[in-house]
């Protein structure tokens, strides 16, 4: 009580520096009030559970299935008899609930929300703020584009405004609802931090990066503008908790209801494709393929008879401009191709040996079957082996069946990797070497021969094929 009453004198008696507004008389920045949009269109913000079952996959205690030890660890491996448990379980069925949130779009019922919230689910029920509940249909997903849509059976639903995300710009203020940890219609508060954030694992979404607090549950729900307009949908959070650590990033409206458009018609989404993979340009990159500055998208992989292909584009160029647009770094790149309709024409600028130069490209649509992977790229293993004792590597030929899954004709297999040149390039065994200074590589003996003549200190670009994909790693021979 005393404190409280302390604390009161002081402020009543005080008047803080920062009540100074200047000559004009009135603040420079207001604080926002949420509340009409909260009011407005909070019952459109719905909570979504959902129920999948799974298989499980035999994960099983170190110990005896009698052992005591074993009532400890059934939260982490099972309890005997249970899915995974010690003394079997593998492949029963159990299953498995989460939570999450959506929005209205339609006062018909129709939702929408993202795709790994109910991606799998045998059951999807849709809570209303008014406590009433639906069993929800699931329309179609978008598991690259993270997007689902949902109908349920019921009319007159409170709707929310779509707004759009193009205009948006860093610093304004913005609003998230959904349902943090269950925690049905929650509101945070925070502001757009960047706009256009490639991320690793989603590189077709130029996402929405903001400071609004964002916890698992909250995934799917709008994010308002200060108008009341959803532009985002509430995705992902980069943490090394699992909770909230300042960084939340929301999948863009425009990008959303895109795909949205073309689930309500049940049709499949439609990303454009130039059929390249892609890498950032490093210091010593530039440096290797004669460059100024450590700028563009590095092609580190051509797709045969795709729309690069086709183009001209081969690997070891760098793309420094799209249809006009430049590019600074890798992440600029899919999401400017990914919203193009097929048959788009675009130009390319393109640096080759160090020489800027234009090139025409049509985009395709991406190929629904690009997600085969390559398990190894020894299969059969080599016939013969061979040291490049300049590198410190033993390196094989590939097998016929190896180049195939591959989609090489060139290349040589790693072996094996010593302390060297090589190793503190990142060169590992089981990498195939595909080019060194842009000179393809057909045998050991023509490494042997390449790496003999080159020069010693300078940056010297080495194309690998690691798994299903390619990139450059930079290689600097001693003196």
């Amino acid at each position: 009580m005393a404190l409280c009453m302390g604390l009161g004198l002081s402020i009543g008696a005080m008047t803080p520096a920062w009540a100074d507004s200047g000559a004009s008389g009135q603040a420079l920045v207001g604080l926002p009030d949420f509340t009409p949009i909260v009011k407005q269109y909070g019952p459109a913000v719905v909570n979504i559970s959902t129920t999948e079952t799974r298989v499980a996959r035999g994960v099983t205690s170190p110990f005896p299935p009698n052992s005591p030890l074993n009532q400890f660890f059934a939260p982490f491996f099972g309890a005997p008899g249970q899915p995974g448990a010690p003394g079997g379980g593998a492949g029963q069925k159990y299953q498995v609930q989460s939570l999450g949130s959506g929005f209205v779009i339609s006062s018909d019922g129709y939702i929408v929300t993202a795709a790994h919230v109910v991606k799998g689910a045998q059951k999807i029920i849709v809570s209303l703020t008014n406590h009433h509940q639906y069993a929800a249909h699931l329309v179609g997903l978008s598991a690259r584009m993270d997007v689902a849509l949902l109908k349920i059976d019921a009319k007159n639903l409170p709707v929310v405004q779509i707004g759009d995300s193009s205009k948006l710009e860093v610093g304004q203020w913005v609003l998230a609802v959904g349902s943090p940890f269950g925690f049905e219609n929650s509101v945070t508060q925070g502001v757009i931090s960047a706009t256009s954030r490639p991320l690793p694992d989603d590189p077709y979404i130029p996402f929405v990066q903001t400071d609004v607090p964002i916890n698992p549950g909250n995934s799917g729900g709008p994010l308002f503008n200060m108008r009341g307009q959803v532009i985002g949908i509430n995705d992902q959070i980069y943490t090394n908790s699992g909770g909230y650590m300042g960084l939340s990033f929301s999948i863009p409206i425009n990008v959303a209801m895109d795909a949205v458009k073309q689930l309500k018609l049940h049709q499949k989404v439609h990303f454009g494709w130039l059929g390249v993979m892609i890498q950032d340009v490093s210091m010593d990159l530039a440096k290797s393929f004669h460059m100024k500055e450590p700028v563009g998208a590095l092609v580190s992989q051509v797709v045969p008879d795709g729309p690069a292909a086709k183009a001209g584009l081969r690997p070891g160029d760098v793309i420094v401009s799209f249809d006009g647009q430049a590019i600074y770094n890798s992440g600029q790149l899919p999401p400017l191709v990914g919203v193009l309709p097929a048959g788009f024409k675009a130009k390319l600028g393109v640096i080759r040996d160090g020489k800027p130069m234009s090139l025409n490209i049509v985009v395709e649509s991406l190929p629904g079957n690009l997600e085969n992977t390559v398990e190894s790229a020894a299969s059969g293993g080599p016939a013969q082996e061979g040291e490049v004792k300049r590198l410190n590597v033993q390196v094989g030929p590939l097998t016929a069946e190896a180049r195939k899954q591959l989609h090489v004709n060139t290349g040589v297999l790693v072996l094996g990797v010593g302390v060297g040149p090589a190793a503190e390039a990142g060169i590992r065994p089981g990498d195939v070497i595909l080019q060194v200074a842009q000179q393809q590589i057909t045998n050991a003996a023509d490494l042997q021969k390449l790496v003999a003549a080159l020069p010693a200190g300078q940056p010297i670009p080495v194309l690998v094929r690691r798994g299903e994909g390619s990139f450059y790693l930079v290689l600097s021979l001693p003196h």
